[in-house]
């Protein structure tokens, strides 16, 4: 900016890199997480569940309210698994399951259930088992779940 305004304003390709990365940086500054949002493309989230491990790797599972769920795992490295879902009683189910590189096996099913940590009862954990065998399953944290408004529709297939 210095030489642009010493030479008053002639030398072209400055103006032009000037008024670039000016654009740049206030589109940065006013979007951080950029201009599309993807997320919302693929439609409104039904329920949100995530965890926190060892080395801040996190974990979050968002289901869609077309019936269809993604599993993103940062951990030195992005994972991420997509698929469709289907309700049988209080269980989800999850179907066409596209596993991500690295991986060799996904969950089965879930239930959500009251946090045994919970004192009032209000918070919840979506408990994923690998099959029917599975008795200890992996608990993820619930911090939005709205599936009352999506049990009793079906999937559009």
């Amino acid at each position: 900016m210095y030489f642009a305004v010493k030479e008053k304003l002639a030398n072209k390709t400055r103006l032009i890199n000037i008024v670039v990365l000016t654009l740049v940086l206030t589109l940065t500054f006013l979007k951080p997480f950029g201009l599309i949002d993807f997320d919302k493309l693929e439609g409104e989230n039904v329920l949100i569940a995530e965890r926190e491990g060892a080395a801040n790797c996190m974990t979050t599972l968002k289901l869609k309210d077309n019936f269809t769920f993604s599993e993103r795992g940062v951990c030195f490295g992005v994972m991420e698994t997509k698929g469709n879902y289907h309700f049988q009683n209080d269980t989800i189910f999850f179907d066409n399951v596209k596993l991500g590189p690295h991986q060799n096996e996904f969950y089965m099913f879930a239930v959500v259930k009251p946090s045994k940590f919970s004192k009032d009862g209000k918070q919840f954990n979506l408990v994923r088992y690998k099959n029917l065998q599975d008795t200890i399953g992996h608990e993820l944290w619930v911090s939005k779940n709205e599936l009352d408004k999506y049990k009793n529709k079906k999937p559009n297939r």
